[in-house]
């Protein structure tokens, strides 16, 4: 990652008026409309080789949802590439034709009963009332390894540049490790398919942790547990080292931005909250542009005054699109719009929208299907698995991103993704406990 430092400047506590181009307005107005069924996309995608940018972009405004839209007004030039199909693993795949017949949505669709590993509704039907929480819990299971360990990486954050202005970094974040420990649905590491011993009871495991910058941050950590059982809370803590405090997060904070980033827990992934958390809806189905077969790990990001945006493939997806309303009262967003790519049911992007119905931030993926995540990398895979070579949240309302490269290109020889390795590579229960995030911390 290119880091462009500068003298911080204050976080900006109002509202500014986007300079946005008239055309590109309205289009970003219509866009907004998502309260209202998304119809198939009408006409054909950009033939490969297509640059779209804020000159072109009407013509082709049906292939974005309205927060693309705006970041394309920032500069992003997006270079269209034919469709490349994707697949789920061979063991995943095994499972959903094993175990998917017996699954069933509870009634109040909160939960799913007799699901054991796999894609839990493989068959989905436009005028099923519950197709909402149907999709959702398939990107749920979809997104689920048995183990992860990302190294490595880190982020900036700051203040959007407009008219080929860079990002002005206010604060760059290194973080060591973010592991993931699935206790249930596993199918390539054993126990294969749960561990017998659960005494917590959790479906996952995940940690965040030590921040090794900024110096004021340094040694903070995060861990949480979710769930078996949808009514209970996850058990999420942060340490802060420098006020030698523990602090317990509840479900609504997991909306709250942190440490001055943009990024909220629940945001990873496009969603990484508990289904059962919120009220479903189906917006529809259409073709967007998304990158799912990046090029570039570590990332190679965009001009200015998009830098805070990966600068690689777009190509055609056909996705589901959902939104999902929070049943938390202090949830930071009014409203999800989220959308789930057909094929291996991930998410491009999700838009956030405040209690006003305006919109206010993006979640952006970048994803890279392969066998390994970079050439001559120590670890891989018999097949391809998902690396994102980078995240992105814009919060529109403020200009202002936060930009992950995961693993960081201060690292050249760090893999960054060590994925399904368990035991070999310290991803053990041992790890998410609170204790030994304090300890890693002093």
């Amino acid at each position: 990652m290119k880091i462009h430092r500068s003298e911080p400047s204050p976080l900006r506590t109002s509202h500014r008026k986007a300079s946005w181009r008239p055309a590109l307005a309205t289009a970003i107005l219509l866009a907004t409309c998502a309260a209202l069924p998304a119809p198939a996309t009408a006409i054909d995608p950009p033939p490969p080789g297509t640059i779209i940018d804020g000159v072109n972009v009407n013509e082709w405004k049906e292939f974005f949802g309205p927060g693309m839209l705006w970041v394309v007004d920032r500069g992003l030039k997006i270079k269209v590439s034919e469709h490349r199909r994707l697949t789920h693993t061979p063991p995943f795949i095994a499972a959903t034709e094993k175990y998917s017949g017996q699954v069933r949505l509870s009634e109040d669709g909160t939960h799913i009963i007799d699901h054991v590993a796999g894609l839990p509704f493989p068959t989905v039907d436009a005028n099923d009332p519950m197709i909402a929480t149907k999709l959702i819990f398939n990107f749920n299971a979809a997104i689920a390894p048995d183990d992860s360990d990302i190294r490595n990486f880190d982020c900036d954050t700051g203040a959007v540049g407009s008219r080929g202005d860079r990002l002005t970094v206010e604060r760059h974040f290194l973080i060591d490790h973010i592991r993931r420990l699935y206790m249930i649905e596993r199918t390539e590491v054993e126990p294969i398919p749960a561990f017998e011993v659960n005494v917590d009871q959790a479906r996952f495991k995940e940690a965040l942790y030590p921040l090794i910058e900024p110096f004021d941050l340094k040694g903070v950590g995060f861990t949480m547990v979710r769930h078996l059982d949808h009514t209970k809370h996850d058990n999420s803590w942060l340490y802060l080292p420098a006020l030698r405090r523990v602090r317990r997060l509840s479900s609504a904070q997991r909306s709250d931005a942190l440490f001055g980033q943009d990024t909220d827990a629940d945001s990873y992934e496009g969603y990484q909250g508990n289904p059962a958390w919120m009220e479903w809806r189906y917006l529809g189905e259409k073709t967007i542009l998304g990158t799912m077969n990046a090029e570039h790990l570590p990332v190679k990001w965009a001009a200015p005054s998009a830098d805070f945006m990966h600068d690689d493939k777009w190509e055609p997806r056909d996705v589901w699109i959902v939104a999902g309303k929070s049943k938390l009262p202090q949830y930071a967003y009014s409203k999800r719009v989220i959308y789930i790519d057909k094929e291996v049911h991930r998410i491009p992007y999700t838009e956030m929208y405040d209690h006003a119905g305006e919109l206010w931030k993006m979640w952006v993926n970048n994803y890279k299907f392969a066998t390994h995540p970079r050439p001559g990398a120590q670890y891989g895979s018999e097949w391809e698995v998902a690396y994102r070579p980078s995240i992105t949240m814009v919060d529109m309302q403020l200009e202002h991103a936060t930009y992950c490269s995961l693993p960081s290109d201060l690292f050249p020889e760090e893999q960054g993704w060590y994925v399904n390795l368990g035991e070999e590579e310290g991803t053990t229960e041992d790890f998410f406990a609170l204790s030994a995030i304090i300890a890693a911390g002093r």
